[in-house]
């Protein structure tokens, strides 16, 4: 029976769910910073090889975690009977074939990336360290997706605690993992790039393993692993046709930015300096909202299955309260303080340092906007994924990042001559078309929501 819980008793079991996620998401951004931070300190060309292969590898990985995240809400939809129970293990076992799958179907990608590397224009020496990073890391992309289904699997059955302390693990595993190999300390040898690429498959492979002993043991009757191998059907071909779609929408919205990072590029290294800076601070936020934004789906997902319409509007009301907060703290530090959050991305001593923050300065108040729009079409993306409804928002996206957003950093940041501040006016458009669209979506729906047959 549905709880009938208050938009207050909504915000407490979403931020019971959802804090969690967030510390799970700052932990893996921060896992992100200190590859960023240990590869400078080596040297500069490792630098740009890590960079470059992470954001390679991010790029296909959020791909295919569509397939993890599809597992959310069909898992979240399932009754609590002995039916429901075995469905709940279907769709996880099937979550694991399509990532095993894809990232198999990835692995010649990796395992020959330098010849792609040279024919993008980079420099020999920076495409080879790239391609010997991404040797490495392509096959660490089977357990990293299988950990993104596993903490999906546990997130909807409301143990979203076990993703936060596996991450907090996964952070030391890294940090000890690069300062060993990377700079060659305790008689390891001295690998650079190689030894980053090492820790990050090491991080996954041991967050896979956490996860896999947590959920044998909570759920012990339920015999996640057995069988693992036997296929199942129409169960595989339904998390196919709802992740998809989701992975997608975060390709579009990641090329977005990967697209406005090369405009930027055009303008010089201190504008690009400064979007870097900038988009590392909007992005330490912005995981707030992503956390929200799976909790969101969660909530939306049990009102989904149990087909309460009412209850589920209600839960969005909560999510989008919570999430406003959020934004309204951001917006009034980012107005309010700029230069000391910016403070610590740069040298003292280097000579650029004061056009890099006068700039920065200018684009973190747009991050202001951004924000708003950014949690907005997030949390709209958690609740119709809570929906079971991805095709849709895909297309949505996709439009508003691609044929608005894109072309309005264009036109802003050149042919009017506002340079990087124009370049991200256009992402803060983009980003509101979807938020609008998506939102119209979510709210318009008069159907009553009720799990998909299978």
């Amino acid at each position: 029976m549905t709880d009938r819980l208050s938009i207050a008793g909504h915000a407490r079991a979403l931020l019971g769910l959802g804090l969690p996620l967030v510390g799970a998401n700052l932990g893996m951004f921060v896992i992100g910073m200190t590859d960023t931070a240990m590869l400078g300190r080596y040297s500069v060309e490792a630098l740009a090889a890590g960079v470059l292969g992470q954001s390679f590898f991010i790029m296909f990985f959020l791909f295919g975690a569509g397939f993890a995240q599809a597992v959310l809400p069909m898992v979240a939809a399932q009754p609590e009977t002995a039916e429901g129970r075995l469905q709940v293990r279907r769709v996880m076992r099937m979550g694991l074939w399509l990532s095993v799958i894809f990232s198999l179907v990835l692995l010649p990608l990796f395992w020959f990336s330098g010849s792609l590397l040279l024919a993008l224009g980079q420099e020999p020496r920076v495409a080879a360290l790239t391609a010997d990073y991404l040797r490495i890391v392509g096959p660490g992309l089977v357990p990293a997706l299988a950990v993104m289904v596993l903490k999906s699997y546990l997130s909807a059955l409301e143990r979203t605690q076990i993703s936060l302390w596996v991450t907090v693990g996964a952070v030391v595993v890294n940090i000890a993992v690069n300062w060993v190999l990377i700079f060659g300390n305790l008689g390891a040898p001295e690998l650079g790039v190689r030894g980053a690429a090492l820790a990050s498959v090491s991080v996954h492979l041991v967050s896979l393993l956490g996860l896999a002993l947590y959920a044998q043991h909570v759920f012990p009757g339920q015999a996640l692993f057995a069988r693992l191998w036997v296929p199942d059907g129409a169960v595989f071909w339904q998390v196919f046709r709802l992740g998809w779609p989701i992975g997608l929408t975060q390709l579009a919205e990641v090329g977005l930015f990967s697209a406005t990072a090369v405009m930027i590029g055009w303008l010089g290294a201190v504008p690009l300096a400064a979007h870097g800076i900038a988009l590392q601070i909007a992005t330490a936020t912005f995981v707030v909202h992503l956390g929200l934004s799976s909790a969101a789906t969660i909530r939306a997902g049990r009102a989904f299955g149990l087909g309460d319409m009412a209850h589920l509007r209600r839960g969005a009301v909560a999510a989008l309260g919570l999430s406003g907060l959020m934004v309204l703290l951001t917006v009034a530090v980012f107005l309010l303080a700029p230069e000391p959050l910016m403070v610590p991305f740069l040298d003292p001593e280097d000579p650029q340092r004061p056009r890099i923050v006068a700039l920065g300065t200018s684009l973190i108040a747009v991050a202001a906007l951004f924000q708003m729009a950014d949690a907005a079409q997030v949390m709209a993306l958690g609740f119709l994924r809570g929906m079971q409804d991805t095709r849709v928002p895909m297309i949505y996206a996709t439009i508003a990042y691609w044929l608005v957003g894109l072309p309005a950093s264009y036109i802003l940041g050149f042919p009017l001559g506002l340079g990087a501040p124009g370049v991200w006016g256009g992402l803060v458009i983009g980003l509101a078309v979807a938020a609008i669209l998506l939102m119209l979506r979510f709210w318009r729906s008069g159907r009553v929501p009720g799990p998909q047959p299978g």
